[in-house]
Formats: C-alpha cells, sequence, structure tokens
C-alpha cells in the first residue's frame, strides 16, 4: 500500500464524503444506543457492549458498497484502538468496557478490521467482510444465547461454554460465508457449501478456545484466510 499524504488523505475523505459520513453516522448511531443502554437500562455493560459489537460489524458492508479505500478504514482502526485501550483505563465509553472481566475483546475488534483491510482490500472485499460480519454476529450472538438460554454447559481448559452458544456460532457462521462466497460468484454451489460447512466448524473452535477477548482476533483473521485459502483451491472446479 503506498504512503499517503495527509493532503492526499483528505483529498480522498472528500471523494469518498457520502460513504465515510454515512459510516461515521452508522457508528455515532450505535454507540449512542449502547451508551444510552448502559445508563439508562438494567440490561448492563455485556448487552450495551454486544449493541457496539454486533453493529460495529455492518461498516464492512457499507465500506464495500461505497468502495471506501483500505488506507481510511485502517486510519479508523488505528484511532478506535486507541480509543478501547484509553476505555479500559479511563470511563471514556463504560458501555464497551465496564463488564466487570478482564477481556481485551473490543480493542482486539478493531485492531482485527485493519488487518483485513490491510490484507485483502479492495482487490477481494469478500474475505474481509465474511471475517468481520461472523465475528460481529457469530460470536455477538452466540455470547447473547448462551448466556441467555445456554441450557448444556461444558468446559474446555477452563474455559466454560455452552452447546446452544456454540451451535449459533457454527450456524451464523455458515449462513455468513454461504452468502457471501455465494454473493462474490467465483465458487461452485458445492463448493460454497463445503467451505461454508468447514468454517462453521473452524469459526466454533477458535471461539471456544479463546480467552480475555482474543477471538474477536483470531475469528475475524482466522475464517478470512481459510475462506481465502479454500477459495483458491475450489475456484477452479466445476462443482
Amino acid at each position: 500500500m503506498p504512503e499517503l499524504s495527509p493532503n492526499q488523505i483528505f483529498t480522498l475523505i472528500q471523494t469518498h464524503s457520502l460513504g465515510v459520513g454515512i459510516v461515521i453516522a452508522w457508528l455515532g448511531i450505535v454507540l449512542l444506543t449502547a451508551e444510552l443502554t448502559y445508563r439508562w437500562t438494567t440490561w448492563g455493560a455485556e448487552v450495551s457492549r454486544k449493541i457496539v459489537h454486533i453493529g460495529t460489524g455492518n461498516i464492512i458492508l457499507l465500506a464495500w458498497w461505497f468502495q471506501i479505500p483500505a488506507i481510511l478504514g485502517i486510519i479508523a482502526s488505528i484511532f478506535f484502538s486507541g480509543l478501547t485501550l484509553l476505555s479500559y483505563r479511563y470511563p471514556v465509553l463504560p458501555s464497551i468496557s465496564g463488564i466487570g472481566r478482564q477481556s481485551w475483546g473490543t480493542f482486539f475488534y478493531a485492531v482485527s478490521i485493519g488487518v483485513l483491510l490491510a490484507w485483502f482490500w479492495p482487490t477481494a472485499p469478500a474475505y474481509p467482510a465474511l471475517g468481520i460480519l461472523t465475528m460481529a454476529y457469530g460470536d455477538g450472538l452466540a455470547a447473547m444465547i448462551g448466556q441467555r438460554w445456554g441450557r448444556h454447559p461444558y468446559q474446555v481448559g477452563g474455559i466454560k461454554k455452552s452447546w446452544e452458544g456454540s451451535l449459533t456460532m457454527a450456524l451464523v457462521t455458515m449462513v455468513i460465508a454461504g452468502l457471501v462466497l455465494g454473493l462474490q460468484g467465483n465458487l461452485g454451489g458445492v463448493s460454497v457449501i463445503f467451505i461454508a460447512l468447514v468454517l462453521g466448524v473452524f469459526a466454533t473452535g477458535l471461539e471456544t478456545f479463546s480467552r480475555w477477548g482474543i477471538d474477536n482476533l483470531t475469528v475475524p483473521l482466522g475464517t478470512a484466510g481459510l475462506a481465502w485459502g479454500l477459495s483458491q483451491l475450489l475456484v477452479h472446479q466445476t462443482f
């Protein structure tokens, strides 16, 4: 990726002002909703954090739709990574950090977006979208369903999970992978189904064997990378 001067970056922002403005507006809505939920409801920081977790993931679809350059996303990733680190020490955004347990998940989330944009954008935007949406919806819904309706717990190396949450993670990942890879249009139907099934199991394993929120890094990078690798192997197949 070529180095850009501040003037060139400002020109990019002006050129893509509509898309950038919509992304900023969406992030503002998500953060405001999370803060209001945290401050004015009894649901607590865990729910408000999941609002941020799931809601923020949708920015990748906006960035894809408006073809926002990778450098702008990477700059935003660096900014929000710093902001989340600051929020762990100071009450800048308690809705994303005050969850009562040790977790660097929000920081890893911001980092993973920047890494995926630098890795794949703009030549293969489907893979950052797949990784980020898997993290946002798969991991986010798995945690919510596992905590609310998890009736069959299990434990791996001291990490407590539920079968309901893990099944949610697998199914949501498969659906997202199937939709994104299907829309990409360069793979046969059987190949898409095969990759989706593999990613569902793989992402669930990454989410299961994670501590301190590191699955917010391993899940998006792992699923995007594996999806890309399998796609390269199967892209010339006719099935």
